[in-house]
């Protein structure tokens, strides 16, 4: 079975062509800067020649169609025609409550997509374009949505419900979702398939830390607690999102600095955390060279960086009650190795132990770097949020 995964951003479409019969990727690739000058759409083949498309793509239909171009293009295509696709699966950010597990999409499941936009305005619309788009261009092909939020929705009432008066919650929806979902989904599984450990009775902490970054404790393969909440914004410091601040903060913010509700939200989504400490940039590379250099800004924003990261870690091992599994993932959690170092160190109390040479050499590969005596397996595991959707498309599609 053939499945094309779709991942549709406000002004970009992200996709991979998936045989799952064969576990070949045929082609993968983005389309950026939709509704803007100098939009182009950047082409993996199958062979893993890159190549880039220029054109003026208005909106992203236009996008879609022109992903299926290459896709089957005789020069740089990895299917013949179009009749190849056998099934689309498209990540949807936001499921809200309405959905616990990926499904396959109908007119009823787009509608309660759209019940979600409310909570999820920037997210939501986008995704809900590359259905409709693929509705239009491939009307018989079965299409499925995985949502970010549905691996969360096995947390407790206790973990997900904030200290609010309960009606805004009845009224409003207003409680802790998480995202991330299919990530932490794919990574905790496969990291307990790689130990050859039972999944259904082992207790995970899932690190999946980069410029976006949550943390999530799984328990007998089911979420328990996770670090965003609401929204993406909560939990960890991330490259430019505050993560966790005193609400004081925001009024006082918005007092001083005559701030209304749109310029708060884009102050600390998009010009706090990493950026906004060290007054750098957001890419972790960049910060651990300038502190290299002897940046302090660069330092203190790299300490609150993996502080955050290892105050949640702990917290959840309080809430498991012990851990057997600790995984990293995501581009600092396979690739930044000092940063998996600092957090390691930090559980040494109890027992943690890595193997600091391999874990000095372990970038974007699968690998356990802690050592034999080790209380707790660690574990380095690349995550792949497409194959996840890829394989949920053809489980459902495939009935």
């Amino acid at each position: 079975m053939k499945v094309l995964v779709l991942n549709c951003g406000s002004s970009s479409v992200k996709y991979k062509l998936l045989d799952m019969a064969t576990h070949e990727e045929l082609g993968s690739g983005g389309v950026e800067k939709i509704g803007m000058k100098g939009s182009f759409l950047k082409h993996t083949r199958k062979d893993g020649q890159k190549v880039i498309l220029e054109g003026e793509i208005l909106e992203h239909q236009v996008a879609v169609e022109y992903i299926l171009g290459v896709l089957t293009s005789e020069k740089h295509g990895g299917v013949a025609s179009l009749e190849e696709i056998n099934a689309v699966g498209h990540r949807v950010v936001h499921g809200g409550e309405k959905f616990n597990s990926s499904v396959l999409i109908s007119d009823e499941v787009i509608k309660k997509i759209e019940e979600c936009i409310e909570i999820a305005p920037l997210h939501n619309p986008p995704n809900l374009a590359g259905i409709r788009a693929i509705s239009e261009l491939l009307p018989d092909v079965p299409q499925v949505a995985v949502f970010d939020t549905a691996f969360h929705q096995t947390m407790p009432e206790k973990a997900y419900m904030y200290g609010i008066p309960y009606p805004l919650y009845t009224k409003y929806g207003i409680r802790r979702y998480g995202f991330h979902g299919t990530s932490h989904r794919y990574v905790s599984k496969r990291a307990c398939e790689f130990l050859n450990l039972d999944y259904s009775a082992s207790k995970v902490i899932t690190a999946h830390i980069g410029n976006g970054a949550s943390i999530t404790a799984i328990e007998n393969g089911k979420s328990v607690d996770t670090s965003m909440g609401f929204t993406p914004l909560e939990g960890l410091m991330m490259g430019t999102r505050s993560g966790d601040v005193d609400l004081g903060v925001v009024t006082f913010l918005m007092e001083k600095e005559m701030l209304n509700a749109s310029a708060v939200s884009t102050l600390f989504n998009k010009h706090s955390g990493v950026v906004g400490v060290s007054g750098l940039s957001s890419d972790m590379r960049d910060i651990e060279n300038a502190v290299a250099e002897g940046n302090p800004r660069a330092k203190l924003a790299l300490d609150i960086y993996e502080y955050r990261i290892i105050k949640y870690v702990g917290s959840y091992i309080a809430a498991l009650n012990g851990v057997d599994v600790l995984v990293f993932t995501g581009g600092v959690g396979e690739n930044q190795t000092g940063t998996r170092e600092k957090v390691c160190n930090s559980l040494a109390f109890m027992g943690v132990k890595i193997d600091a040479e391999l874990n000095a050499r372990t970038r974007g590969k699968e690998m356990l770097i802690s050592t034999p005596e080790s209380t707790v397996k660690v574990v380095v595991i690349p995550t792949d949020e497409e194959y996840m959707i890829a394989y949920d498309t053809m489980e459902i599609a495939g009935r």
